[in-house]
């Protein structure tokens, strides 16, 4: 989950939005983008999506490298 909330967080500072603007344009709570962007490891996928969709991207599956696991 931290490299989704390091993405996310890159792609709001790159459009100069705060985290409080981006909860309000997203619809989500400004708790949980601080959460999502300090990498909690347990956030609820729709609202992942959710976040993303602001950026046009959404979570899909990604192939594991066998070295992962």
């Amino acid at each position: 989950m931290n490299d989704i909330g390091a993405f996310i967080k890159q792609k709001r500072s790159e459009s100069h939005i705060t985290q409080e603007e981006f909860a309000l344009k997203s619809g989500l709570g400004l708790r949980f983008v601080r959460e999502l962007e300090q990498g909690k490891k347990t956030v609820r996928l729709d609202k992942v999506n959710q976040a993303l969709s602001m950026f046009g991207f959404t979570v899909g599956p990604v192939p594991v490298s066998k070295d992962n696991l």
